[in-house]
């Protein structure tokens, strides 16, 4: 996102390994970035402070119908009217499981019905991704806009 002319980018992990990995990986960039170790599902989000909101691979763990609804309500606090939510799970063919935790698996429609009327879908895809260890795995990315 830096890279992309971005500014103002925080990074949100509830692992402070993961937080130090990117931040090695990023080098000298590290400091232009907010490092935020938290759970999304607690963090104390400032209303409408984010124009785009970025999840690779969280949502799929939210194997419990009111973990999703508390994740929806945070996006829905946090993201401000007319901003965007880029939002990608295993898809229909994806693991059942990811780091020996179940997950969820969706198609794009599923994936945009748990977000729910306030977000317009505006594109959705399917994609391959190469593990480290080399297998491919099914995601499904939705971009939605919130509308109010």
């Amino acid at each position: 996102m830096l890279g992309a002319g971005y500014r103002r980018v925080s990074v949100l992990d509830i692992s402070e390994k993961a937080l130090a990995v990117s931040k090695q990986r990023l080098a000298r960039r590290a400091d232009e970035v907010t490092w935020v170790a938290a759970n999304v599902l607690e963090h104390s989000f400032q209303p409408q402070s984010i124009d785009v909101w970025h999840d690779r691979a969280v949502f799929h763990f939210l194997t419990d119908a009111r973990h999703r609804q508390l994740y929806v309500a945070q996006l829905l606090r946090a993201l401000r009217p007319g901003g965007h939510a880029v939002v990608a799970t295993f898809g229909p063919q994806g693991p059942t499981q990811c780091s020996g935790l179940p997950v969820a698996r969706y198609s794009s429609d599923e994936l945009h019905r748990e977000f729910g009327t306030p977000f317009r879908l505006l594109d959705h895809g399917t994609a391959p991704h190469t593990t480290p260890w080399g297998s491919t795995q099914q995601f499904v990315y939705c971009y939605c806009r919130l509308e109010h």
